[in-house]
């Protein structure tokens, strides 16, 4: 097996990644339109739009920033703004995704939750867009760190890493074959949603230490996609308990 694996249309080579991406979105609205129709959804047409729309910005601009972070002395380094194009994070989009979500939520005057229909097409979106992160090897930058195990990857270096993306495949596909079990866990509305957020963030905090970019053990420290991470479920778990006081009478916000 070599890395990066592209596609030959003709005379033209393309990016396998860049089309599991795109096959990534495609699928993603493929399954939010069909869970829709057949979970319903806590929002009409219309609201659903412009909380896509607000999602979609949200995700763009935190996935910016938490790669920003992640890379900010190599991306000063080198004085080249086209640099700074480039690269994304899930976690920051995510994080991101929700927040404006929220706030567009309020603006709108939205009560209802609204995220649980996302939740399985987010995970095999994400899954798709892993895949297309493993097969462009090193080059992508996800990759993890040496190991003996068996399992490990070259990527095309001579040298055998943690296949991180699987990891992360394979935790996906856990993650919403028990968040779509909604009838037998009896999820109440927005639970599945929550759980998540805070169980993805809480993955990539652990994985993200067989990345090379963590110091850990040197120091006990994290990387700008952890702390993020981290800050992320700080925030949703203070969230969810400001909407439980909501809901108790005579306790405002």
């Amino acid at each position: 097996m070599s890395f990066p694996w592209t596609i030959r249309i003709g005379a033209v080579d393309l990016s396998a990644h860049a089309l599991f991406e795109l096959c990534a979105y495609v699928v993603g609205f493929v399954l939010v339109a069909r869970a829709r129709r057949t979970q319903g959804d806590a929002v009409d047409t219309d609201q659903r739009w412009r909380l896509s729309a607000a999602a979609l910005i949200g995700a763009a601009l935190g996935s910016k920033l938490v790669h920003w972070g992640e890379h900010l002395p190599e991306l000063l380094a080198h004085d080249d703004a086209l640099a700074w194009m480039g690269g994304k994070s899930i976690v920051g989009g995510l994080i991101g995704g929700a927040l404006a979500v929220e706030f567009i939520k309020r603006r709108l005057r939205i009560d209802a939750r609204t995220g649980d229909v996302l939740v399985v097409p987010l995970c095999i979106s994400m899954m798709i867009g892993r895949v297309g992160c493993f097969v462009s090897g090193l080059a992508d930058d996800t990759y993890g760190t040496t190991t003996s195990l068996p399992w490990g990857i070259d990527f095309g270096d001579g040298v055998a890493r943690h296949p991180t993306q699987l990891y992360e495949v394979l935790f996906l596909a856990l993650l919403a074959f028990v968040l779509s079990r909604r009838r037998a866990l009896r999820w109440a509305a927005g639970e599945r949603f929550d759980a998540f957020f805070c169980g993805y963030l809480a993955f990539r905090v652990a994985v993200d230490f067989l990345k090379p970019y963590s110091s850990v053990p040197a120091d006990f420290g994290l990387a700008a996609t952890q702390w993020a991470a981290l800050g992320g479920i700080l925030w949703r778990l203070r969230w969810r308990s400001r909407q439980a006081l909501e809901l108790v009478p005579g306790v405002s916000r």
